[in-house]
């Protein structure tokens, strides 16, 4: 059995089993259209589309489908907030569904609101997880598939590697697809012949021509190895994968005595977790759009070993997938 059919393929209508994953801010509509045409799917980053990239959000899906007529399909941050920023995420995705997307990645919250919406019109909901209880937590919710996102992950990694949490979730009867620390066409044969249903890459496609990503951010990706990779509390309140530069030595990766306070009150921890991904959002707006300086978090996970040059979306996909097809199906045997 060839490892590029799977059943992750099956389901979306795919050619390779590769999620080009929602990032903010780098997901531009460039981006995600050339995952999509090149035989994965991309996923839209809405806030990236509206807030970095400067799209109304209905003009910004026009915009993809005239670079694509294959599928792509929408992140959705479904973690309890401001009623306003709920409500906005809805309207996103019922604008989604009445403009063809039928694929939903979801994190941070219970997806049960998008997989009722998604599954009204038949399309799938994939969602998040970095150990067994938030998975149970999503397939309570009536996902299709899950996204498990491991300890060599960009943004939020997860405490397992990538063998260890196949095996935690692999008798739960879905799709697993693996995210985190593929960098090469090595790494992608190897996630697929774990069992993984696909993979889910970002640093990878941040080094890409089509990303609009700063050249001095590509570099950094390209020049990084895994070993500048490090965790930081001060991005979001919870770990964040990023390259370490001057600043993050700088100002460490450790929340403070009253943001710590603040994270762990029930009430608290949101407001906190807001005041980190204001400021954060805003480095990152700035950082990825143009030169770098020693004060920017670069967001990258250890994938970065894999990366050693900027290339197009269709060379890397076309590579992961030639490498793929010379080798067969070795899970279970």
């Amino acid at each position: 059995m060839s490892l590029l059919s799977t059943e992750l393929t099956k389901q979306l209508g795919i050619e390779v089993p590769l999620i080009c994953g929602a990032m903010y801010p780098c997901s531009n509509p460039e981006l995600v259209a050339a995952a999509s045409e090149a035989g994965g799917i991309g996923i839209i980053q809405p806030l990236s589309l509206v807030y970095v990239h400067g799209h109304e959000f209905r003009s910004g899906l026009a915009l993809i489908k005239n670079l694509t007529s294959k599928p792509v399909g929408l992140n959705v941050v479904v973690e309890k907030s401001a009623k306003t920023y709920q409500e906005r995420m809805q309207r996103y995705v019922d604008e989604a569904i009445a403009e063809g997307i039928r694929f939903f990645v979801t994190s941070l919250g219970n997806p049960r609101w998008v997989v009722d919406r998604a599954h009204a019109v038949g399309g799938l909901v994939y969602h998040d997880v970095t150990e067994r209880k938030w998975a149970l937590k999503g397939l309570d919710g009536g996902v299709d598939g899950l996204i498990a996102v491991n300890n060599r992950a960009g943004g939020h990694a997860g405490p397992a590697g990538a063998e260890e949490l196949y095996q935690e979730l692999a008798d739960l009867g879905v799709p697993l697809v693996c995210a985190g620390g593929v960098g090469d066409e090595s790494d992608f044969v190897r996630a697929l012949n774990l069992g993984y249903a696909g993979v889910q890459m970002g640093t990878r496609f941040i080094a890409a021509t089509e990303c609009t990503a700063s050249e001095d951010y590509k570099r950094a990706i390209v020049d990084a190895g895994e070993e500048d990779i490090v965790l930081t509390e001060r991005v979001t309140g919870v770990p964040v994968s990023v390259i370490r530069t001057p600043y993050i030595a700088k100002v460490g990766t450790k929340a403070g005595p009253l943001a710590r306070r603040m994270l762990k009150g029930r009430r608290t921890k949101h407001w906190m977790r807001m005041i980190y991904q204001l400021q954060s959002l805003w480095k990152l707006k700035r950082s990825s759009l143009r030169s770098f300086s020693y004060r920017d978090y670069l967001q990258a996970g250890k994938s970065v070993e894999g990366v050693t040059g900027v290339e197009s979306v269709a060379d890397i996909i076309g590579r992961f997938a030639a490498a793929a097809s010379a080798h067969r199906a070795e899970a279970g045997s």
